[in-house]
């Protein structure tokens, strides 16, 4: 697996990359410490799969997600997994706000945890999507505890159509392969996002939302049930 690194902070770089070495399966073939930097190693290297930070220069602002967006349409198989220190659930939303396959998010915390990181790599450069569980948390919140999965709450059919919609389909797209009315869809969809107690806000980025919690819970939904990537 072929991996290029991007963080401005010098520690952290050096560590990230002493924590890759030790996995005989990853080779770093490029570090950077900027967007352009990034951009340009991925032309360079054509690595698998990016580790990159969110904010970086030249802005310090949302430089890794805009990376995302950017490799989406330039590399669209290359898989990236933003690694950060702010649990901001708007990131993670706006990281799989053109699909969800081939990405993750997840806190710099999770360093600590070696094999989680190197298999959460393997995993959004296989093409499957990785969502930390603590802005998961955040966006499934309704500021209570709750017992159990939030997914316990849907039905089964309902849960079937969270599953085609975390895998990228549109509302008539579900329709058609459950052999159901766009109406009908419409109306399983909505009953989602009101059991999942989700944030209010635009209609897509809940939509995006449901499916981060599916992903989270579920794993990701399987290539065959789904049409070909949203790209």
């Amino acid at each position: 697996m072929r991996v290029v690194v991007a963080e401005d902070g010098d520690l952290i770089r050096a560590g990230l990359l002493a924590l890759l070495e030790g996995f005989e399966d990853v080779e770093v073939v490029g570090v950077a410490a900027d967007l352009p930097g990034l951009l340009a190693a991925v032309e360079a290297h054509a690595p698998d799969v990016v580790l990159t930070d969110v904010r970086m220069p030249p802005g310090h602002g949302d430089e890794g997600i805009r990376a995302a967006r950017t490799l989406r349409r330039s590399h669209p198989d290359l898989g990236v997994l933003v690694l950060t220190q702010y649990a901001d659930a708007q990131y993670a939303l706006d990281l799989v706000d053109d699909g969800s396959d081939g990405r993750g998010y997840l806190l710099k915390e999770r360093v600590g945890d070696a094999a989680q990181l190197v298999e959460s790599l393997r995993t959004v450069a296989a093409g499957g999507s990785v969502v930390d569980e603590t802005v998961v948390e955040m966006l499934v919140s309704a500021g209570r505890k709750r017992p159990g999965s939030p997914l316990s709450r849907l039905t089964p059919r309902e849960l079937e159509v969270l599953g085609l919609v975390a895998g990228g389909l549109s509302n008539q797209a579900i329709a058609e392969q459950l052999v159901v009315t766009d109406r009908a869809v419409e109306k399983h969809v909505s009953s989602v996002l009101t059991k999942l107690e989700l944030p209010q806000d635009t209609q897509t980025h809940r939509r995006v939302a449901a499916a981060l919690v599916y992903l989270s819970e579920i794993g990701a939904p399987s290539r065959a049930a789904t049409p070909g990537p949203r790209r």
